[in-house]
């Protein structure tokens, strides 16, 4: 009971934003949940907000666990994501016939790709004890021009029904493909914690890496291993992107990215400093920033604003999860409790006197 209320816990501020959330949008107008499907497949809000969170919410799953174990964040996984899928889109249209086997083919290149380039950042960080944003500001400097050269100066279209419809739905089935992809996705993880001691280790070394080390566990190890599932992770959301956009632009693809998954990761109360870590809560905060978009944009707030309005809604939500107001809400909690505790006590003594009297009267 004590690691339920626990895990709730940290699971609270990612919740209740979401709750917000969804409050606004009802106020907006009560049709906020309707689902319709066309074409055989399911539309409305709730199923584009999924649909539109896939890559984040993959790539929010990396930087989870590159933050809990190196104490930092990969600030290159837009332009990791951009290079693999150029490195896909490359093999596919290079291809005489796409075939799912070619589609499959090609998805795995793109994995050796984004492992290739986890392992160059994870090496810099692990090895050279490079700070993790100072290491991937390499990629993030010069990523998209390799992506741009990889194109051929150019931004390929993949026009073969395959990708079109890995991008959108496949027919018979009513959900969405890259929603379908993500779910998957998560399992694999889900089952990659259940089956190893991938958490333990990774807490270990984000909690103290000498104490890890006395353990038998190798922080080297650990760290480098992190940014090879990010390298991963970046293959598969850059998969998504690409055939959900049906052509490969470098300069815009999956852009910025990296703010959205490092904050995915703050609302889900993860420290950013490392440590104990929660994948729910970094995918309920990926989805919960999503659906703060799509917010903004129905509240028809000018797009060139929006960024002010989501940048004030970061501001407040940080505050409101700082550890100065979580300590003063505890102590104030406390007093309260403290309060309530002296207050029954005395109303306790003031009844033990007129139950003595009676007692004696009976007597």
């Amino acid at each position: 009971m004590s690691k339920l209320i626990k895990n709730f816990s940290h699971l609270f501020l990612p919740i209740s934003v979401m709750t917000l959330l969804i409050i606004i949008n009802l106020i907006k107008g009560a049709d906020y949940f309707r689902i319709t499907m066309v074409n055989g497949a399911f539309y409305g809000n709730i199923p584009n907000i999924f649909f539109g969170a896939s890559e984040l919410v993959i790539l929010s799953i990396g930087m989870t666990l590159v933050t809990a174990a190196s104490r930092g964040q990969d600030i290159s996984i837009g332009e990791s994501a951009t290079i693999t899928s150029a490195i896909f889109v490359l093999f596919v249209l290079q291809a005489n016939e796409v075939t799912v086997l070619t589609i499959v083919a090609a998805f795995l290149l793109s994995c050796v790709a984004g492992l290739a380039l986890g392992a160059f950042n994870g090496t810099l960080v692990s090895v050279f004890k490079v700070q993790p944003m100072v290491a991937s500001l390499i990629l993030f400097t010069g990523g998209r021009s390799i992506a741009f050269m990889i194109d051929g100066k150019l931004s390929p279209i993949l026009a073969n029904d395959i990708s079109n419809k890995i991008g959108t739905v496949i027919p018979g089935v009513p959900i969405q493909t890259p929603i379908i992809l993500t779910v998957v996705f998560i399992v694999f993880v889900a089952v990659l914690f259940r089956t190893t001691n991938l958490r333990l280790y990774v807490e270990t070394v984000g909690i103290n890496p000498n104490a890890a080390r006395l353990n038998g566990i190798n922080p080297k190890k650990i760290i480098f291993l992190t940014f090879l599932i990010m390298g991963v992770c970046t293959a598969v959301a850059g998969f998504i992107a690409v055939n959900k956009a049906g052509r490969h632009d470098s300069v815009n693809l999956l852009k910025l990215i990296m703010m959205d998954a490092i904050l995915a990761v703050a609302i889900g109360g993860n420290s950013l400093s490392g440590g104990k870590f929660s994948i729910t809560g970094s995918i309920i905060g990926a989805y919960t920033i999503e659906m703060l978009n799509r917010t903004l944009l129905r509240l028809e707030i000018d797009p060139a604003m929006i960024k002010v309005f989501k940048a004030i809604f970061i501001i407040i939500l940080m505050v409101v999860a700082s550890p100065v107001v979580r300590l003063f809400l505890r102590k104030s909690l406390d007093r309260v409790r403290a309060w309530r505790s002296t207050a029954s006590q005395s109303v306790g003594n003031s009844k033990t006197p007129n139950t003595n009297i009676t007692d004696m009267k009976e007597e």
